[in-house]
């Protein structure tokens, strides 16, 4: 039904390893984020996962070569897609809430 790459390939490891260093970077901002406790990941830590999952799923869909068919292809870049239009929202609402006051 969802033709999507085998497991034989490097592909999901590698979307797994993208969501842990995204999971790290958003632990390092949370970690050293200046006059706040440390309460959780936050909106800067979902911004982290998201882009790093999102750019590594652009980076196998582009220059991949996965064996997939055009199907395959449409419904991958979907996620990618999303991914990067929620980063696009979410970016000037975090960026809105930490600046400093007037």
């Amino acid at each position: 039904m969802l033709v999507v790459p085998q497991v034989d390939s490097a592909f999901y490891p590698s979307l797994l390893g993208a969501v842990l260093s995204g999971i790290g970077i958003a632990l390092l901002l949370e970690r050293f984020k200046r006059g706040m406790p440390i309460v959780g990941l936050g909106l800067a830590g979902a911004i982290a996962i998201n882009l790093c999952g999102a750019s590594v799923l652009a980076a196998w869909l582009v220059g991949g070569h996965l064996d997939i068919p055009g199907h395959g292809y449409a419904f991958l870049w979907g996620p990618a897609i999303l991914l990067v239009g929620i980063r696009v929202v979410e970016g000037p609402v975090y960026f809105r809430n930490t600046r400093a006051p007037d």
